[in-house]
């Protein structure tokens, strides 16, 4: 039997990280570990090996000091308000160790850590849509994407707030051990492997602003619950009891989008939610979701998502149960 090989998977800790950044992807790893023995070994450091507190007053015992820890085959870089204003030997630490790491990962606010110690420039990045137009005024040759949940470039991984360090750590156990390593893990934590890195880190709904106005909220309401109906502007407006250019002026201000946007997004969303959940067939799917055609539905996944929506479906449908 061929022997396996260990993963040495260091999370670094500081003062005012955010916890869940932290525990997220340990415990992923650690559920991979206890699936496959052998697989990963979990180190946490901190800069001189004291306890750190976290954001949320949790105090966090770490293993090593960072001049003493294990060299990474993975190096995680949490995020919280500790990233802010970090202690510059940190930095240092990361600009001298991190090129050397096969796996740099961040989650959240860490995108920041990396950025400041150069490791992300030239990258293709995301972070939590709160910073992510702070990293980018701050890192001008960092290429920041802030809508999807993770992104892989080369062997630099960036992830999205808290929750999404949980996506992230799946498809990087997923890579190592396979995709059944990985939905065991996923089980065992009671979240679902199957949220693609490219998925916003909104829905549609959350990513506009609620109208404040009752007639406009009421149009967001009514494309979210009938994506397969006419919405055009000039439907929608007449639905909202506005002509059309009045309406569609009313609707960017107060929502931040235009309608064409929020319904191509619901559409989409929609789109993505029967591919995942349900059997029914594209055309099926395609008409349901307001596309009227496979092909239209495919250009808007092709588009949007990088992959037609077969490939889609295959990729990210959960696998069916035995009973």
């Amino acid at each position: 039997m061929a022997q396996r090989t260990v993963r040495t998977v260091l999370v670094l800790l500081f003062d005012d990280v955010q916890s869940l950044d932290v525990t997220g992807p340990v415990e992923v790893f650690a559920g991979a570990e206890q699936h496959a023995p052998g697989t990963y070994r979990i180190r946490t450091a901190s800069l001189d090996g004291a306890p750190v507190r976290t954001s949320s007053g949790l105090t966090v015992v770490p293993d090593h000091a960072l001049a003493d820890a294990p060299p990474p085959d993975t190096l995680v870089v949490p995020g919280g308000q500790g990233t802010r204003s970090p202690d510059p030997r940190l930095t240092d630490w990361l600009r001298g160790n991190g090129p050397g790491v096969r796996r740099l990962v961040s989650v959240c606010t860490g995108a920041i850590l990396l950025a400041r110690a150069g490791l992300l420039d030239g990258r293709r990045v995301t972070t939590h849509w709160a910073y992510s137009a702070r990293l980018a005024r701050d890192h001008p040759a960092v290429d920041v994407d802030p809508d999807p949940i993770y992104i892989r470039d080369g062997n630099v991984a960036t992830s999205a707030g808290v929750t999404s360090g949980i996506d992230l750590a799946l498809a990087l156990v997923e890579e190592d051990l396979g995709r059944d390593a990985a939905l065991t893990v996923a089980r065992h934590l009671v979240v679902f492997l199957r949220r693609p890195g490219n998925q916003a880190q909104f829905s549609a709904q959350l990513a506009a602003q609620t109208a404040r106005r009752e007639p406009l909220r009421e149009i967001q309401q009514w494309i979210t619950e009938q994506p397969g109906a006419d919405l055009s502007v000039e439907s929608l407006a007449a639905r909202a009891r506005l002509s059309p250019r009045h309406f569609a002026r009313a609707f960017q201000a107060e929502t931040g989008t235009t309608p064409g946007r929020y319904v191509d997004r619901v559409r989409l969303e929609h789109a993505r939610r029967l591919l995942e959940d349900s059997g029914d067939g594209v055309e099926e799917v395609s008409r349901a979701s307001g596309y009227g055609t496979p092909e239209a539905m495919r250009r808007a996944f092709v588009k949007t998502l990088g992959t037609p929506p077969a490939e889609y479906r295959r990729r990210f449908r959960p696998a069916a149960q035995p009973h």
